[in-house]
């Protein structure tokens, strides 16, 4: 009965807009304030919880996206990517989504997409004869990438609070990322036949290689994390530490365009997130423990396999939930309250960790585009200087390429599990 009235009362503070860190604390101590318990287990739960090395690379991500904006790389791949695919029909919403999927490797945040990139790819389509509210939603759209294809914060989150390796769950990203990207891409092509948007002039083969060689600076910052990641160079963690410090290298010494202040502001820009994204997961670890004595977890399998044993009608039930919280909740969130309650019935059915990580991260960045909390389309009302109302409007129909991609992605295992397993992971 007190875990019902635990789980009552914490969907109350969320309904009154309490932040979702503050509402898992304070009914967490509640809940061990009823129960007469010592409450020195309070401090020893999220102390234990922000010990993680894995979580070291969250400081480093953000930290790396912010300089790669500040340092000028993303308008050289941005240049890349209009030779290689602006002559296609639709050809800036090509260009933007590529974009955002070499920007994904380099960053491990939407938000970051957007606010990088987004006000120079919402005016080169608009200048080129785009409407406003198409450019936004495929903005919008596309930065929702950023999560799947590494690095990856909500995978680093996962990786942590599931106990699997945050290397294959980066590795098992990748193909799911340029999955998402191809789609969008289809379905922009579509849209801009109906629209009969402009087309761009083919860039010639000298053109092509000259944006290549520009764009190779930053192309390298993806390449330096996969490869020393799939090649056990190094660590994740460690990854993103030589990341950093490779487009410091860049920012400060090759391009000069990053001086002391604007290193001391990233500095603290990342200070904030990074303690938003720890603050939120040391509460939520209190909370899992709470679950986990109470035998929540054990419960609530016990309760989805007496309903069905099949894997894929259990992995339904889970993408529906997940799209349905996505609409209230941010995916950090998401993944910190029901991963716990998911893993009891993921071992159960043999269903891989990996698989299911990456999948279920697709399935949270969905929320990133859906009101009323899609913080995604937020950020790009900001940019694109429009009503949330056309955003939204504009927006909704990218959900159907990203629900496909989330469908093969949930049903077809290999596509995640084929690069781990090639490099050794699996």
């Amino acid at each position: 009965m007190l875990i019902l009235l635990l789980f009552a009362c914490f969907f109350l503070l969320l309904a009154l807009r309490v932040p979702i860190a503050f509402s898992l604390g304070i009914v967490s101590l509640g809940f061990l304030i009823a129960r007469g318990e010592v409450l020195l287990a309070v401090s020893q739960r999220m102390s234990a919880a922000a010990d993680s090395f894995p979580l070291l690379a969250i400081p480093f991500y953000i930290l790396m996206g912010k300089l790669v904006n500040e340092a000028g790389l993303t308008d050289k791949i941005f240049g890349f990517a209009q030779a290689l695919v602006g002559h296609i029909r639709g050809g800036l919403a090509h260009v933007n989504i590529l974009n955002s999927m070499i920007f994904a490797g380099m960053s491990g945040a939407a938000v970051a997409d957007v606010g990088g990139m987004g006000a120079m790819e919402i005016k080169a389509m608009v200048d080129n004869g785009y409407d406003v509210d198409f450019s936004a939603a495929v903005t919008a759209a596309s930065s929702t990438i950023a999560p799947i294809i590494p690095p990856s914060i909500a995978m680093v989150v996962y990786g942590v609070l599931a106990s699997t390796s945050v290397g294959a769950l980066f590795l098992g990203g990748v193909i799911p990322g340029v999955l998402m990207g191809l789609f969008m891409m289809a379905y922009s092509y579509v849209m801009a036949v109906r629209r009969n948007y402009p087309l761009q002039p083919r860039a010639n083969l000298r053109e092509l290689w000259r944006a290549f060689l520009l764009s190779i600076p930053g192309l390298l910052t993806p390449t330096i994390l996969l490869g020393g990641i799939g090649l056990g160079i190094f660590t994740p963690t460690e990854a993103a530490v030589v990341a950093v410090f490779y487009t410091l290298f860049l920012g400060v010494l090759v391009y000069r365009r990053l001086g002391a202040g604007d290193l001391l502001r990233m500095l603290r820009e990342t200070v904030d997130m990074t303690a938003v994204v720890v603050f939120v997961m040391t509460t939520a670890s209190l909370f899992a423990w709470i679950m986990a004595r109470e035998q929540v977890p054990q419960r609530f399998a016990e309760f989805i396999l007496s309903t069905t044993s099949s894997p894929a009608v259990v992995l339904l039930l889970i993408n529906i939930l997940g799209l349905i919280m996505g609409c209230f909740f941010d995916g950090i969130s998401i993944l910190v309250i029901v991963v716990p309650i998911f893993l009891p019935i993921l071992d159960r059915l043999g269903i891989d960790r990996v698989h299911f990580g990456v999948l279920f991260v697709l399935n949270t960045v969905i929320g990133l585009i859906t009101p009323p909390v899609g913080v995604v389309l937020y950020a790009t009302v900001e940019v694109a200087k429009i009503s949330f109302e056309r955003v939204v409007r504009a927006t909704l129909p990218f959900l159907w390429p990203m629900v496909a991609a989330l469908i093969v992605v949930t049903y077809v295992p290999q596509v995640v599990l084929v690069l781990p397993r090639l490099f050794g992971f699996r």
